[in-house]
């Protein structure tokens, strides 16, 4: 997880990404890695792919802090109003 920190840290999302998929393909993956993985794509405005991967953490951990992270996304769509941007 160090090398995947150091990826944020450096703003370089998309190799964390392939990195944290890396440890998917690979049965390593735990709610944490689903949870960074989300915030990642989110970023990255991969919002349908953020919230799989949310739902992911979740569903292998219901204390997973995206949990919150899908209430946050979800208040977001709620908001959002299309009607708003053709006057």
């Amino acid at each position: 997880m160090q090398k995947i920190d150091e990826l944020i840290t450096q703003n370089r999302l998309d190799e964390a990404i392939r990195l944290l998929g890396k440890q998917v393909d690979a049965g390593n993956a735990d709610d944490n890695t689903y949870f960074t993985m989300g915030k990642l794509l989110w970023r990255l405005g991969r919002r349908s792919e953020a919230m799989d991967a949310y739902n992911r953490a979740v569903s292998i951990n219901p204390d997973s802090p995206a949990n919150v992270a899908i209430e946050q996304a979800r208040a977001i769509f709620d908001f959002y109003n299309p009607d708003l941007l053709n006057p």
